[in-house]
């Protein structure tokens, strides 16, 4: 894949790891999208991660998944669907509660649904708290990473949870709206995130029931 852009601001490293990215991704949506598109959605990608990444040699690998989510969700917006249920979990930085629900949801629903997570004002990391509590339910979110939303995973997500990020959440007429009204784990400890945790997993698992999707416990 030639590259369309041309840019000076990443390292020679960084050059090489999005290259590989870009043919990674333009192997995986060959004759879905073309070279010009995926490389565009992989440098936005890379541009909205860039100004508040901690560790900057991280920005290709981020860069790259959040492009193969977006470029998914293009398709499915394109009417490329597989008949699949699409969730999209939305807090203000999706860090807590966003992450948590979007964890349930994939392991309770397996490969029946997709589950998608963003932010309004997305953080550098997701909540410890979060991740160990989490980890007590036997769900490993500590691979996960906060991310923005976008029109098109927006658009392409049959259900979009939110979760007090209020007139920040984007709002797309005929789009169907849950609103869950959930405690913030932010500055809380493992025992007072427990709670939040439960009533969470609760909440997606009647989604999942509502969906029609069977939850694999």
């Amino acid at each position: 894949m030639t590259s369309t852009y041309q840019r000076d601001d990443l390292t020679i490293d960084q050059q090489l790891a999005i290259a590989t990215a870009a043919r990674r991704l333009g192997e995986e949506f060959t004759g879905t999208f073309s070279s010009e598109t995926i490389e565009r959605f992989l440098h936005t990608s890379y541009d909205q991660f860039a100004t508040r990444a901690v560790v900057a040699n991280f920005l290709p690998l981020l860069a790259e998944r959040f492009a193969r989510q977006r470029l998914h969700a293009l398709a499915r917006v394109e009417g490329r669907s597989d008949g699949r249920p699409i969730v999209l979990f939305l807090c203000v930085h999706n860090a807590g509660r966003s992450q948590m629900a979007l964890g349930f949801f994939q392991h309770l629903a397996g490969e029946h649904a997709v589950g998608w997570s963003g932010g309004s004002k997305f953080a550098v990391e997701v909540n410890s708290a979060a991740i160990a509590s989490m980890a007590e339910a036997g769900i490993d979110i500590s691979r996960e990473f906060p991310k923005p939303w976008t029109e098109e995973i927006v658009r392409a997500a049959d259900v979009v949870v939110t979760m007090g990020c209020g007139d920040s959440c984007p709002i797309f007429p005929g789009k169907r709206y849950l609103d869950w009204e959930l405690e913030d784990p932010a500055g809380k400890s493992v025992e007072e995130v427990r709670p939040i945790r439960e009533e969470i997993e609760r909440r997606v698992r009647a989604l999942l029931a509502d969906l029609d999707v069977p939850a694999t416990r």
